[in-house]
């Protein structure tokens, strides 16, 4: 007949249901559900399947609910696998602080709950293909890694030339000038807030070449790197 608070399940896999007031989902590997107070239900596993999946009970106070549709079902499918990964570890960590309930045990559940709700939120409103958003968390984790392009294209299913194709068309620049501009940012919050060196900081954020790193510097920040360290220490 309905509950006093919210149920959100994610799908890890096998294929499950959720009827609520007649409007009746699927829910397979990548699926978020979340269900509003009160609202009658019914859920469990498809007939002759299995449902491997997680789930939690929220009270309907939570603030961040309020970036929620209004709709009594609420669903979403994560395409990406480094999303899934991201949403599951959330969930198990709700699950060990909560067994744990150590200090702020209560806090660090609703912070995990916090991801979870703002990353459906960020991708729901997300006007980015699926596929450039993936490219984009890769380029952001490895930014100091040497990536090719042929790689990110197998890890999306897309090959090099379509890829670039499909992230110039949503970003409106390559993939090269945005990992570029990444690197560049980092660099310039390390030799704002480190004593590391230009070439230091050059390596640490992925320039194999001092040269290149400071051509790049001087395209975005409009200096060198030379130049930026002895503004900043002055101002400091």
């Amino acid at each position: 007949e309905g509950m006093d608070d919210w149920l959100m399940t994610f799908t890890l896999g096998g294929e499950g249901y959720i009827n609520a007031g007649g409007q009746i989902k699927n829910l397979r590997a990548g699926d978020l559900s979340l269900l509003r107070p009160r609202v009658p239900h019914v859920y469990g596993t498809a007939k002759q399947k299995s449902w491997e999946f997680v789930w939690v009970h929220f009270s309907n106070s939570f603030a961040d609910t309020n970036v929620l549709p209004q709709d009594d079902l609420i669903t979403h499918h994560f395409e990406q696998q480094v999303l899934r990964d991201r949403i599951f570890d959330a969930f198990k960590r709700i699950l060990s602080d909560f067994r744990e309930q150590g200090h702020l045990w209560h806090e660090l559940c609703l912070s995990s709950l916090r991801e979870i709700i703002l990353l459906y939120s960020k991708q729901k409103n997300s006007k980015l293909d699926p596929r450039v958003e993936e490219v984009l968390y890769i380029l952001a984790t490895r930014m100091n890694e040497n990536i090719q392009i042929t790689e990110l294209g197998n890890s999306i299913g897309l090959s090099p030339s379509r890829l670039q194709h499909v992230f110039k068309e949503n970003t409106g620049e390559s993939i090269v000038a945005t990992l570029n501009r990444m690197r560049i940012k980092q660099a310039t919050y390390l030799l704002t807030h480190t004593n590391l060196t230009a070439s230091e900081v050059a390596f640490n954020v992925g320039f194999q070449h001092y040269n290149h790193f400071t051509r790049q510097f001087n395209k975005y920040i409009g200096m060198s790197p030379r130049v930026f360290i002895q503004t900043v220490r002055m101002i400091n």
